[in-house]
């Protein structure tokens, strides 16, 4: 929804920019591809889903989750920019600094907490060895 259709909906009746394909299609493509990734460690490793009745059992500690902590929501922002580029949209720039905003505030506000009261001391040393965002962000 928040990478595919709201972005879809919101450049209805407008263009992709042909000469920004080189530059947009590996974006998004890296976006797409790290979100299925992130996905299926979630049902592989975590022994659960992005579903809020089922999430994961352990803590996902494998593949992109190696080197920040929240990949998925780096991933939606990757599409988001890839989309930006494509259309050369300063609204779906926005957009993305939109949805970065709440991403964190979810992250810090919301899943921090629970993956604290879940998993513990495992969540403590995972949380001081990897960035929540890409490294300098965090």
């Amino acid at each position: 929804m928040v990478a595919g259709l709201v972005p879809i909906l919101l450049m209805r009746g407008h263009t992709p920019h042909a000469a920004w394909l080189p530059v947009s299609l590996p974006v998004l493509g890296v976006g797409f591809f790290a979100l299925l990734w992130c996905v299926r460690d979630f049902y592989v490793s975590g022994r659960g889903t992005l579903a809020p009745w089922d999430p994961p059992k352990r803590l996902v500690i494998v593949g992109l989750y190696r080197f920040v902590r929240n990949p998925m929501y780096v991933a939606v922002l990757t599409i988001l920019a890839g989309w930006a580029l494509l259309y050369r949209s300063w609204l779906l720039l926005g957009y993305a600094i939109a949805v970065a905003t709440v991403f964190h505030f979810r992250v810090v506000l919301h899943e921090e907490p629970w993956l604290k009261r879940q998993f513990g001391t495992d969540w403590d040393d995972y949380a001081a060895r990897v960035p929540r965002w890409l490294r300098g962000l965090a």
